[in-house]
């Protein structure tokens, strides 16, 4: 049958298998081999070369998940961010960014770029106007993330890949927060679409890996340079992702429906400031997410009210894990103030929005009664705690 007309999760569970010929095993035999044969063969495989057989066949899953022609598997999310810019920027170009972005992404840009004389522009917000006024002549990529970590804001993907097309601009996404499950970037004329699959690709907790999926003469121009810098991924990690993805829709659409009930949840409790979920009609962006997404991701953050302490609350949860990453099976929440931003100034984050309070949670798949009692529990530490330091 051809892609276009299976289901994702029949493209989870069997695009991009190899089929184990000796022994007809049910899933994809793992090749841990370094070395191959350079005579009297189609292909010189070669780990850092990309095309060792589980790297290849994982490529052709990834691709056929974003409706695209092919892909290419990283060592972790920021190989696959870092080659895909310095692929198609240059001594002399320039790139636009949107204000809020992955602290990774960030100082990646901020720290490095110089170094390669790359010009860069951050837009102040995400309408057609706040892009445009940013780009410049020598522009040669439209770099966003949506939804963006961690506030949760949606780009119109549509508008993005307009008014680049009209200027000869690539365009590229993280699309890690979305998953291919609630979103195909391709569908809207987006180039390159690049994920961190340590998060829902590879949805354990357990993997270090990234993945770009674009068109056929866009990837090469990708791996000529990966090639060179060498950001390969094991073969046994590469593996282990197939395996985990053969399940990703169905954990992402669980995550997505226990996010929404979480999130309203969150949104009426009188402990809680703001909850920042694009599933909430309450959400600014709500109709551009209900437009291009099909599921509303398992990520929300909110901040408690402001004569609260964060860090009490968290360390009173007994169920969800304080965690750096995310995505996971498991429920985790963290302080992005101190984990994925932490390397902004304080004047840096607060210009991207980002409070000091603020709360990321990574809805996982448990019950959402269990996550709902443990945040009850954990609200009444918190208060009774409030309480005792007035003297009541």
């Amino acid at each position: 049958m051809k892609i276009k007309e299976i289901g994702i999760n029949t493209i989870c569970t069997h695009v991009g298998e190899i089929d184990d010929e000796q022994f007809k095993g049910a899933i994809s035999p793992l090749y841990m081999s370094t070395s191959y044969a350079y005579e009297d063969v189609e292909i010189k495989r070669y780990p850092r070369y990309f095309n060792t057989p589980n790297q290849e066949a994982l490529g052709k899953k990834i691709a056929a998940l974003e409706k695209c022609e092919a892909g290419l598997i990283f060592g972790s999310g920021m190989a696959a961010v870092s080659h895909s810019m310095l692929a198609f920027l240059h001594k002399g170009d320039h790139v636009v960014l949107p204000n809020t972005l992955y602290g990774g992404t960030y100082n990646f840009v901020v720290e490095e770029f110089d170094k390669f004389g790359i010009e860069y522009s951050f837009a102040e917000g995400f309408t057609e106007a706040d892009f445009t006024s940013v780009i410049k002549k020598n522009t040669k990529v439209l770099y966003v993330e949506t939804p963006s970590n961690p506030l949760m804001l949606i780009t119109d993907l549509e508008m993005v890949a307009r008014i680049a097309k009209e200027r000869g601009i690539i365009t590229m996404i993280d699309n890690t927060f979305a998953s291919p499950v609630n979103q195909n970037p391709a569908d809207y004329g987006m180039d390159i679409i690049i994920h961190s699959a340590t998060k829902y690709m590879g949805g354990h907790s357990d993997i270090c890996a990234g993945a770009v999926a674009a068109s056929e003469k866009h990837i090469m121009q990708i791996w000529n340079l990966a090639k060179n810098i060498g950001g390969s991924l094991s073969d046994y990690t590469v593996w282990l992702l197939e395996r985990s993805i053969k399940t990703m829709a169905l954990r992402v659409k669980a995550q997505n429906k226990n996010a929404m009930k979480l999130a309203k949840w969150l949104d009426k409790h009188a402990l809680v400031e703001r909850v920042y979920y694009p599933g909430l009609k309450s959400h600014p962006d709500h109709k551009i997410a209900k437009k291009q997404m099909r599921g509303y991701s398992g990520m929300l953050s909110f901040e408690l009210q402001p004569s609260l302490d964060a860090e009490v609350f968290m360390k009173s949860l007994k169920l969800i894990k304080q965690s750096m990453s995310l995505a996971g099976v498991e429920s985790t929440i963290l302080s992005p103030a101190k984990t994925s931003h932490a390397l902004l100034s304080l004047e840096e984050r607060k210009r991207q929005g980002i409070a000091e309070g603020l709360l990321r949670f990574s809805v996982g798949i448990e019950e959402k009664e269990d996550l709902i009692a443990d945040f009850e529990q954990a609200f009444e530490a918190i208060e009774t705690r409030e309480y005792s330091a007035e003297g009541f």
